[in-house]
């Protein structure tokens, strides 16, 4: 039975990614980080799953999980590991607190390569197991490609995750591990719940305090109108089991309007539009538009 790490999994894309690989024949190790959430995992999916206790953070609970999935493998590759462990920090970048943006980028980025350092042999990196190389599948964005206003902690997390994972997948090439990028758009995850009690008081008195707001209700409301978490599932089957699968997998509903359009746009227009419709700029005022 091929065997999958897949961080992050309590709900949302994470539980999708859980069920999807667990129907097609996998062992499935679950990242979680309560009693709770384990138990949900393996209610529903018995010996299947294997709750691991680890934040991507930290690095001695992270070593804990490797040898418990060794143990398991006992000699045999880890077909994969899927990170798709994040948060998102809101709020204008003039405006957040340098600790938030630590956060956002420590869990998001960072504890990303220190997930994938970790796993990396048991998928064939550097050691002789037994068994095809196991593949990484990163879980990145469109928000990684495209970056919008009081998203900018999140958009650096992501822009970096895409460039980071580029280095790796060919710096892998010499172990014939494979590394391949989800872009997933809007996704009616559970976020869109944690997103809605988001406190911007702190930004009242600034200029960002109604764009921000009105940022804010946007995304709530066109997630909660998305696709389920189920089709970025299907992807990561995609990335962990097509013979060659594509570098990137964007997993967006419109592609052409939210995906290709806007790097072909030039820059100062998108900029202009994006401003404009979030009351960033007055709506009779112009601006360059070169390049």
């Amino acid at each position: 039975m091929k065997a999958v790490v897949v961080t992050g999994a309590s709900t949302g894309i994470g539980a999708a990614c859980v069920d999807l690989l667990v129907e097609k024949g996998f062992l499935v190790f679950a990242s979680v980080r309560n009693d709770a959430d384990a138990d949900a995992l393996t209610a529903r999916h018995a010996a299947a799953v294997v709750p691991l206790y680890f934040d991507v953070t930290d690095a001695d609970a992270v070593a804990d999980a490797v040898r418990c999935v060794e143990a398991r493998l006992a000699g045999e590759t880890l077909a994969g590991l899927v990170n798709n462990a994040g948060i998102v920090v809101p709020g204008p970048l003039l405006h957040l607190p340098i600790e938030d943006f630590r956060r956002q980028i420590e869990v998001n980025l960072i504890g990303q390569l220190q997930v994938i350092q970790a796993f990396a042999p048991l998928l064939g990196a550097g050691e002789a197991r037994r068994g095809a190389p196991g593949r990484i599948v990163n879980m990145s964005s469109v928000a990684g490609r495209f970056a919008a206003p009081f998203l900018g902690a999140y958009n650096a997390s992501k822009f970096g995750l895409e460039g980071m994972s580029d280095a790796l997948r060919r710096e892998l090439m010499v172990y014939g591990v494979d590394l391949i990028l989800i872009e997933p758009g809007r996704i009616a995850t559970p976020i869109w719940d944690k997103a809605e009690e988001t406190d911007l008081r702190r930004f009242e008195g600034t200029p960002y305090a109604a764009p921000g707001r009105r940022m804010l209700n946007w995304l709530v409301r066109e997630g909660r109108r998305a696709p389920g978490p189920e089709v970025v599932a299907r992807a990561v089957l995609r990335a962990l089991t097509a013979p060659r699968p594509p570098a990137r997998i964007p997993v967006v509903r419109n592609r052409f309007t939210d995906y290709t359009l806007p790097s072909l746009m030039p820059a100062r227009l998108v900029d202009w539009l994006t401003a404009r419709r979030l009351g960033l700029v007055k709506k009779d005022s112009g601006g360059s538009q070169e390049g």
